[in-house]
């Protein structure tokens, strides 16, 4: 059982997927096309909102709420959101990955499905004040640089971090959401 989970005193979340053994799935643009267009469908039809995000080469960062901060639809909609990329990644990695990471999706499946992508928890850490929200959004745009991948977090192309340092100027992959405190 997860011990992190989204509740319902809590609206905005800094929440986590990473993809099982930290395959690194997400090293060119059509996996993470998949995510960015996922996070778009959220946003039009599930009320999603991404505060800011970071797609890296093995997981994913983001800070999200609910448009209406319902926190059970914002996990129904999270919950969708993987349940939908699992799929399209796993079908994207069969089609043009080494069949080294297509046997790991398998061998990490349960009884209930053919392969798992992403691990099991969310790991969801409610966000209630705006220091913590300050330092979970320099988290995750400080990642890449942590990671080595870049000398300045806004170079990271699927990142927020270009768009907000930019004032907009830049452009960005999936819809951003202020967050007014």
């Amino acid at each position: 059982m997860e011990r992190y989970r989204i509740s319902e005193g809590a609206s905005v979340y800094f929440v986590t997927f990473s993809i099982v053994d930290w395959l690194p799935i997400f090293v060119s643009d059509e996996p993470c096309r998949i995510v960015a267009g996922s996070l778009k469908y959220c946003h039009e039809h599930k009320g999603l909102r991404v505060n800011a995000y970071v797609i890296m080469p093995t997981h994913i960062h983001m800070i999200a709420f609910d448009a209406d901060f319902d926190s059970a639809r914002l996990s129904a909609a999270l919950t969708d959101f993987r349940k939908f990329t699992g799929r399209s990644l796993a079908d994207y990695c069969d089609a043009h990955s080494p069949g080294c990471i297509c046997a790991v999706l398998r061998e990490a499946a349960g009884d209930d499905r053919e392969r798992r992508l992403w691990q099991s928890s969310r790991h969801p850490e409610a966000i209630t004040s705006e220091p913590f929200w300050q330092q979970k959004l320099d988290y995750l745009h400080a990642n890449p640089c942590r990671k080595g991948l870049v000398l300045r977090p806004e170079y990271w192309r699927y990142s927020s971090a270009g768009y907000l340092l930019s004032d907009g100027e830049l452009p960005c992959e999936i819809p951003l959401a202020p967050i007014v405190w």
